[in-house]
């Protein structure tokens, strides 16, 4: 009997603890397609890499905020992308790989530098591009972000 009250006592203390840790509902490329025509919506887009120490503590420090998670999961279709895959993506009709990918060990995918380039400086990480109910990009950023200066972004 013990062990059944200890267990169950465990189990709940888990259950609880895995509600507190809500997560970004991160979208693919082909799910956002669908769902802009379905619904449109702000749109953030976080490009990242393996290599990236910047991407990670956002990763690790930003997107784990509560009040990061819940405005994005509301407002915004939040979608990730390692900016090295080597998938191919289609959309809005088109179709994007990593060209580079044949040439270069850490090549950059098409749709990354499209998105996430300055003229005049070579791609780096990390990029987030937020884009306007009509996906117009409203704006870009290119370095790390604290979840205040986060938020501050997502609410204009």
């Amino acid at each position: 009997m013990k062990k059944s009250i200890i267990l169950f006592l465990f189990l709940s203390c888990e259950s609880l603890a895995a509600q507190d840790r809500e997560q970004i509902n991160w979208l693919i490329w082909e799910e956002l397609d669908s769902a802009l025509v379905t619904k449109p919506k702000k749109t953030f887009v976080f490009f990242h890499a393996d290599w990236c120490a910047y991407c990670k503590k956002i990763d690790r420090v930003v997107f784990t905020n509560p009040q990061v998670i819940k405005k994005i999961n509301t407002e915004y279709y939040a979608v990730r992308m390692d900016s090295e895959t080597t998938d191919t993506i289609r959309f809005d009709g088109q179709k994007f790989t990593n060209r580079q990918a044949l040439t270069k060990r850490n090549g950059v995918h098409d749709l990354a530098l499209l998105l996430g380039s300055r003229p005049g400086k070579s791609y780096s990480l990390p990029v987030t591009v937020f884009f306007d109910e009509q996906f117009a990009i409203k704006q870009r950023v290119f370095e790390y972000y604290t979840s205040s200066e986060l938020l501050k972004i997502l609410e204009q």
